[in-house]
This record gives structure tokens, C-alpha cells and sequence, in this order.
């Protein structure tokens, strides 16, 4: 950090469709993994910030849930929290998939757009594995829609296209006292994280509809005399047969689920790690308040 310049600070909201790269994006801006990532749509369901330092400037990012038709309350809420980021923000960044060919309706990010005053960036993600003679014509298009003053053509999995980007922000961020200090890089409680990663091996290990069909909630997160972590957690699933293939034969599948987890979340968080899985069933687990209030989302959408 230079002391001859100027101090910046600011938020960034990031909008797109399910699956066009938004963690990914996140995890790469802030130099490690705050946000949980899988190759499977709406893997982020609530918003979270990832705090990224890029030179003077302290970047707060929002990663938020993809934009998408919500059909139950738990689909609203996620949109609903992906439209409140806009809210305060300095800049907008706008992420489309330009490898797939057909994209959701451009007309969702244009309402949620509607009123906005502030800087607006279009990235367009995995360009590796995009058809090259449309890309400039997606671009000049979808730029021209959305109004936005600058585009990046990005892969956030390898981390191309991001520095352009890094230094966008630098410098169009205001002025202004860094709100969080040097060493954090999410405000994401150490609780939710822990059900997170656990959330992320779901994705991995699991297939088909599961994953949408169940939540991670942490009951007891606590440090143990020796300095290692205890957490006892609860995955609720909507039926009996869902149960059965988070358990494995012979419990083998959350035994996996558990080990993966535990080492990822004690290199993480520096620390041993005492995992312990439990899965319940709860058909109304979409409905329950106190799920979404652990889960960070906001009850009643």
C-alpha cells in the first residue's frame, strides 16, 4: 500500500445467470476461495462479500445468487437478494456466459437494472470456450443493452482477463477510508463458511436434483481447549430417499462427504477440524424461517 496515494474504498455488486462464473470471479479478485464454487446452476444462494485489495483500493464484491424465474420461496428469496446488492453500489458487473448459446433472458438483468445511477461493467465469461466471430457481436450487443462503460472479456477459472478488470476498479472506486481491516477477506461468519464447504461437497460428490433439495445448517460451532474446532452439522433433505443416497451404503457417502469437508475446512481455517453430519428429513425445510435466517437469506419474499 503506497502512502503517497490516496486511500479507496467501495462496493461492487455482481449480477448474471445461474452458473456464468460469479464465484469464481470473486474467489479470483480477492486471491482465495471466500465463495463456494461447482460446475451445477445456483450453487450461491444468499450473497455474501468477498474483500479484495487491489492496490490503494479495498473492493468490497458482493457475490450474489443468479437471476433466475424464483418458483418457491426459497428461489425468491435468492433473487431478491441478488436485486437488493444493487442497492449502495458504486459499480455494477454484468456476467454473461458467452460460451452457451442460449442465455437467460436479458430482460431480468434490464429490470433489475432499471434506476441504477452507477458505473455499469460487462464481463463476458469463459471466452475460451466461445464461439470467436460472435463474441465481438455479443459484446457490442449486450454492451449496448445494458448501458455498460466498459467490457472485459474474462475466464475466471484460469484468471484470464482479470487484471484489466483489477485495475478498472482501482481506479473508479471512490475515495474514501477502507472499511474492513487489511487482513479480512469476507464478511461471511466462520459459521456459514464451515456449512458452505460442506454444502460444496454435496455439489461434488452428489448428483441429479439433490443438492437443490437440501440445505447445510451449522448447530454448534465452537473452539475446543486445544485450539481445534468442533461443528456438529444438520443437512435437511425433503424425503426419505434422498436420506438414503447422502448416507450411502453403509453410510460410506457421508463418510466421504464428511472427510472432504473437514480437510478443506481445517486447511481453510488453519485449525483440526472435528466434523460431525447429521441428515434429517423435513419436507417444509423451504419453509422454515430459521433456515434461512442461518443461511444468511431473508424470510418472506
Amino acid at each position: 500500500m503506497s502512502d503517497t496515494m490516496a486511500l479507496r474504498c467501495g462496493t461492487v455488486a455482481l449480477i448474471g445467470a445461474p452458473n456464468a462464473g460469479k464465484s469464481t470471479l470473486v474467489n479470483q479478485l480477492v486471491g482465495q476461495k471466500v465463495a463456494i464454487t461447482s460446475s451445477k446452476a445456483q450453487t450461491t444462494r444468499t450473497r455474501m462479500t468477498g474483500i479484495a485489495l487491489l492496490g490503494n483500493t479495498q473492493a468490497m464484491i458482493l457475490d450474489t445468487p443468479g437471476i433466475f424465474d424464483g418458483k418457491d420461496r426459497m428461489d425468491r428469496a435468492m433473487v431478491a437478494a441478488a436485486r437488493d446488492s444493487l442497492e449502495g453500489a458504486d459499480v455494477v458487473l454484468v456476467m454473461r456466459d458467452a460460451s452457451r448459446k442460449k442465455h437467460h433472458p436479458d430482460e431480468r438483468i434490464m429490470e433489475f437494472l432499471t434506476g441504477y445511477k452507477g458505473h455499469v461493467v460487462l464481463i463476458l465469461n469463459k471466452v475460451d470456450r466461445a464461439d470467436k466471430p460472435q463474441l465481438l457481436l455479443l459484446a457490442e450487443e449486450m454492451s449496448a443493452q445494458i448501458g455498460a462503460e466498459e467490457t472485459f472479456f474474462t475466464n475466471s477459472l484460469t484468471g484470464e482477463g482479470i487484471d484489466p478488470l483489477r485495475d478498472y476498479l482501482e481506479r473508479t472506486l471512490p475515495e474514501g477510508p477502507w472499511h474492513y481491516p487489511e487482513e479480512q477477506v469476507s464478511d461471511v461468519s466462520q459459521r456459514l463458511f464451515a456449512a458452505e464447504v460442506t454444502r460444496e461437497q454435496l455439489y461434488h460428490q452428489l448428483h441429479a436434483e439433490l443438492p437443490y433439495a437440501s440445505v447445510v445448517v451449522t448447530e454448534k460451532y465452537e473452539e475446543r481447549a486445544d485450539g481445534s474446532l468442533e461443528i456438529h452439522q444438520q443437512i435437511l433433505v425433503e424425503r426419505e430417499t434422498q436420506k438414503a443416497i447422502i448416507l450411502g451404503k453403509g453410510g460410506s457417502r457421508i463418510k466421504e462427504i464428511g472427510a472432504k469437508a473437514r480437510q478443506e475446512l481445517g486447511g481453510l481455517i488453519e485449525a483440526p477440524v472435528h466434523l460431525y453430519l447429521h441428515v434429517k428429513v423435513d419436507p417444509n425445510w423451504r419453509d422454515t424461517k430459521d433456515v434461512y435466517s442461518e443461511i444468511g437469506l431473508e424470510w418472506g419474499q
